[in-house]
């Protein structure tokens, strides 16, 4: 399969300036760029979704140019509704170097193994330096207000009943516009991939690499993904967020306060991870393979005729999780998770010390207590310690697989600890 049927076979294609789409197949310049601004200290799986679309262009030979905003990120993505709070420049430092490893890891995992000759940029080593009034004689210069004030998501802010919008993310689109411009004449990339919500931005790249070095270039965008059932948008913003747990960068405790920041990591734990995939409706299983894991269109038409025989043995679920957990985790962790699962469903099963530190390495961890409330509470398992008191009262919570209803009770040794039907944790 070439790219450009593989891309529409899986869906990654919305807006985009190749009128073609065979045109990427005999493309000399093989080389894009795909970038995420640090708003948070995780990527979610709506990002996830343009990786996967980035990593099917590297699968055919293209050099992909991954770049985190550290500059874009002060200023922040304008929103269609209302102005973006600023971070703190420590709080965009802290999250550019967490969603480092998680993109590089993600699309080396989506690239069946390859060698990936992966080059990472940051936007900050760019700008840093740049004098304000050189850009606004060079890159001010090349747009119109007219063209600017053309674009859907300034009309949504400025329009009757908008909530305005301030000059900073005005500017936004000037900025993203620079990017590409840079990195066209930095490493003659002339291809940016996007979510369609970004289409709008990278068109300005577009106008500068034609009105300053008088080139061609293009952009090519996937679809915001939808959750079929829900019909929200995967991502941070609708409140549903499933983010992309990993390596990440924690900064020292005594710094993050001295800052007067709360660095709370967002954080879905493999298992969670897991089952968010293994619970999806049979309606949504197949467009969500396309898109999540790499498997090959024979692959996914065979799952999806095993599937249509006895839709009660969730067989393209368990592979759907399977694949987007190795992408994001890797195979050693989605094996582990795996085995893990069949276990802590079982019923009557006892747990060896064995089962509960491959369980730590998967599962929210906690030292050993005093407390039950406290465990339930500090793993997560609980929101509050009046809402742990109720689930041990009703009878949701068990150790190690016996229920308990004593809230007494002390997790004295290490245990695996059960809330409802499939929350877990670890006390060791």
């Amino acid at each position: 399969m070439k790219l450009s049927e593989e891309l529409l076979w899986r869906g990654f294609h919305a807006e985009t300036t190749i009128k073609d789409p065979t045109f990427l197949d005999e493309k000399e310049n093989k080389s894009f760029y795909w970038g995420a601004d640090p708003s948070a200290d995780s990527l979610t799986i709506g990002n996830l979704a343009a990786l996967m679309m980035c990593a099917c262009f590297v699968r055919h030979g293209y050099k992909p140019y991954l770049l985190v905003g550290g500059a874009t990120g002060q200023i922040g993505d304008p929103k269609d509704t209302k102005e973006r709070e600023l971070k703190p420049l420590e709080e965009v430092e802290f999250n550019k170097n967490c969603i480092k490893n998680q993109i590089e890891r993600c699309l080396i995992n989506a690239s069946e193994g390859k060698d990936v000759d992966l080059t990472m940029v940051d936007n900050y080593d760019w700008f840093k330096d740049m004098n304000y009034i050189d850009f606004l004689r060079t890159v001010g210069k090349a747009f119109s207000m007219t063209q600017l004030m053309d674009r859907k998501f300034i009309q949504s802010r400025m329009g009757e009943g908008g909530s305005g919008i301030s000059y900073a993310e005005f500017s936004y689109t000037l900025i993203q516009g620079y990017d590409f411009y840079h990195l066209y004449r930095q490493y003659g990339v002339d291809l940016q991939l996007c979510g369609a919500d970004q289409y709008g931005n990278c068109a300005s790249g577009i106008s500068l690499i034609r009105k300053f070095a008088g080139e061609e270039a293009n952009v090519w965008s996937t679809p915001l993904i939808i959750d079929p059932v829900s019909g929200r948008k995967f991502g941070k913003s609708e409140g549903n967020a499933v983010w992309l747990a990993g390596e990440t960068v924690k900064l020292p405790e005594e710094v993050a306060k001295a800052e007067g920041i709360d660095y709370s990591l967002n954080f879905t734990s493999v298992f969670d991870f897991y089952q968010f995939w293994l619970n999806q409706a049979d309606s949504a299983v197949e467009y969500l393979l396309k898109i999540y894991t790499i498997y090959d269109k024979e692959t996914i038409e065979s799952v999806l005729a095993k599937h249509a025989v006895d839709p009660s043995q969730r067989i393209a679920q368990k592979v759907l999780a399977k694949g987007a957990t190795e992408v994001v985790h890797g195979k050693e962790a989605a094996e582990a998770v795996i085995n893990l699962s069949e276990k802590l469903f079982q019923k009557d099963v006892e747990f060896s010390d064995k089962d509960i530190e491959q369980a730590a390495l998967i599962l929210p961890t906690k030292p050993i207590s005093v407390s039950l409330v406290d465990d339930l509470v500090e793993t997560g398992l609980a929101s509050s310690k009046k809402e742990a008191r109720q689930f041990i009262k009703s009878g949701a919570v068990s150790i190690n697989g016996t229920k308990i209803t004593d809230e007494t009770k002390v997790t004295n040794a290490p245990a695996i600890l059960k809330r409802g039907k499939n929350k877990f944790a670890v006390v060791r």
